[in-house]
C-alpha cells in the first residue's frame, strides 16, 4: 500500500496532523479506534466518506513510522 496517494499533513487541517485526505479524520482516530477493537466496517460504517484502502493507508503510514523511530528499552521491573 502506497500511503503517500492517501495520507497528507495540511497546517490548515487539524494542525498539521496527518489525515486522510479530503476528509479531517486524523491518522490519530482511525489507529486509536482499532486499537479499542473496532473493525474496518465498523470505521466504514462510522464514517462513509472513508474507503478500506484508506484505512490500510493509515495503518501502512504507521509503519512506515515505526520503522524511523529510535526505541529505549523499558525496564520491566519497574511496572
Amino acid at each position: 500500500m502506497e500511503w503517500r496517494e492517501r495520507i497528507v499533513c495540511d497546517p490548515e487541517v487539524l494542525v498539521g496532523k496527518p489525515t486522510v485526505k479530503g476528509t479531517r479524520l486524523s491518522v490519530e482516530l482511525i489507529l486509536g479506534w482499532l486499537s479499542q477493537g473496532w473493525t474496518y466496517e465498523m470505521l466504514l460504517e462510522a464514517y462513509p466518506q472513508l474507503v478500506r484502502d484508506d484505512i490500510l493507508a493509515v495503518l501502512a503510514f504507521a509503519t512506515d513510522k515505526m520503522r524511523e523511530e529510535a526505541y529505549t528499552l523499558l525496564d520491566r521491573s519497574a511496572a
